[in-house]
């Protein structure tokens, strides 16, 4: 068979077989009874959003990523030419494209709460497992196409919150099989006052994405990019140097903090992961928790604690990150409505598990029972019978063509199949059904008229 050029998937996407999806699904069920255990609702919202609710909520960084859709028909006349001639392409964007497609699932959820906001009782706790896009480079591990697992609580600021993401977190990846992943946090009043103390509070957001990219870059390139991007001096380039390279205990990192910074929000946010590791310190149901202050998180919306989850053994990337924000919703007409989420990244988790062989054997639950055709009027007898096993839970498959038998128990075997029902010109004569074990090839015999009741006892 020629296969065409035409015939391969866009980058960044990924195509899943029967067997690949079964895995994807075992992850989901996982992560979605962990949501919900701990009393959180299932929503979802449509993969394509108004430009006006994605624009201006990620920062230029994640703007940039946004897939956009042109508009269709009549509306593409409506394309401002001139903007394009001038080098203004965000404005000639709008011009054609009233829609994108959205980038993750909490700007989405911002917009829901406030157009839903007379119908939800507060705090509202939800979770999404659906598909967001970002044109990002594609490269192991990250897709422009990709599943995101969101857990978001609205309208608390409790402490117990940021707490219980640590916990979802560790119970999820325990639950996975991956015990050995850490936690990384931080908190972003504290790179706040970190920007303050070095003159370029102007610059915050800039200064986030460039430390960001502090673990993708390394050390040298940052102190390039701080140096050249955003003119901060040498001195002030090593005092954040030996601000993120600091280890030790957390108690002296706590203290070095305090001694670094009086302000108010300083204080606050070190009041509040000092409440995390007290709350921590009496469960040993956590993964590894480590506090991090070149944890960055490159989107402008958080204001509070952030974390990031990583696999120390692997260079696979993040798989997992959030925290906590203030204003999200008041671009949407809703003031004072402060927020905590986290997500899972589910194709990183999967090659993860993958690569460590973490999946229990999974079969397809369709590949149950295969009927072998000898021929259209054989099947017709026993239809009623392969209802009925249909009627009592069973999944039966009915290979469409009499073709050599071998050929058919060939393919029950590649697939899996947990039996084989035969019913030819012997089985009809005496009045019979034959059932093979594929497990061990055991062959075994019923009666016609009694076979359901029969074989529903195997």
């Amino acid at each position: 068979m020629n296969m065409s050029n035409k015939s391969t998937n866009p980058k960044g996407t990924k195509d899943y077989g029967p067997s690949e999806l079964l895995s994807i699904r075992f992850i989901i069920n996982k992560i979605r009874n962990v949501f919900i255990s701990f009393g959180y609702s299932e929503i979802e919202t449509p993969s394509i959003e108004k430009r006006a609710t994605l624009y201006e909520k990620y920062g230029d960084e994640g703007d940039k990523f946004i897939f956009n859709i042109i508009n269709s028909g009549e509306k593409v006349k409506k394309a401002d030419i001139e903007s394009l001639s001038a080098g203004k392409l965000n404005q000639f964007v709008s011009s054609i494209s009233e829609k994108g497609l959205r980038f993750d699932l909490t700007v989405p959820l911002a917009r829901f709460v406030a157009q839903h906001f007379n119908k939800i009782n507060f705090p509202f706790k939800r979770f999404q497992i659906q598909k967001v896009w970002r044109s990002d480079r594609p490269q192991r591990g990250r897709f422009q196409e990709f599943t995101q697992c969101d857990v978001d609580a609205i309208g608390s600021n409790s402490i117990l919150l940021e707490y219980e993401m640590i916990q979802i977190y560790s119970k999820v990846f325990r639950e996975l099989g991956l015990k050995d992943v850490k936690i990384k946090i931080n908190h972003r009043q504290i790179l706040n006052s970190i920007a303050n103390k070095i003159g370029i509070s102007d610059s915050f957001n800039e200064f986030i994405v460039l430390i960001d990219k502090r673990d993708k870059i390394g050390s040298e390139k940052l102190r390039n990019l701080l140096r050249n991007d955003l003119n901060i001096k040498d001195n002030h380039i090593d005092y954040l140097s030996e601000l993120f390279e600091y280890s030790g205990k957390f108690s002296d990192l706590i203290n070095k903090i305090t001694n670094e910074f009086s302000d108010a929000l300083s204080i606050k946010a070190t009041e509040e992961i000092n409440k995390i590791y007290e709350m921590m310190e009496n469960s040993d149901e956590l993964v590894e928790i480590e506090f991090d202050l070149s944890l960055a998180r490159g989107l402008n919306y958080y204001t509070g604690i952030i974390y990031e989850v990583v696999a120390p053994d692997s260079n696979i990337g993040s798989l997992g990150g959030g925290g906590r924000y203030s204003d999200l919703t008041k671009s949407f007409g809703v003031d004072n409505l402060s927020g905590i989420g986290i997500s899972f990244g589910l194709e990183r988790i999967h090659l993860l598990m993958d690569e460590k062989n973490l999946f229990p054997e999974l079969k397809v639950l369709s590949n149950d029972i295969l009927i072998i055709n000898f021929d259209i009027n054989f099947i017709n007898e026993i239809k009623n019978i392969i209802d009925g096993l249909r009627s009592h839970g069973r999944n039966v498959f009915v290979y469409p063509d009499s073709t050599k038998v071998s050929k058919q128990f060939s393919f029950a075997d590649k697939n899996n199949f947990n039996f084989v029902i035969i019913y030819g010109q012997e089985e009809k004569d005496g009045d019979n059904i034959k059932i093979r074990l594929m497990d061990n090839g055991e062959e075994r015999l019923f009666k016609l008229k009694n076979f359901i009741q029969e074989f529903s006892k195997m």
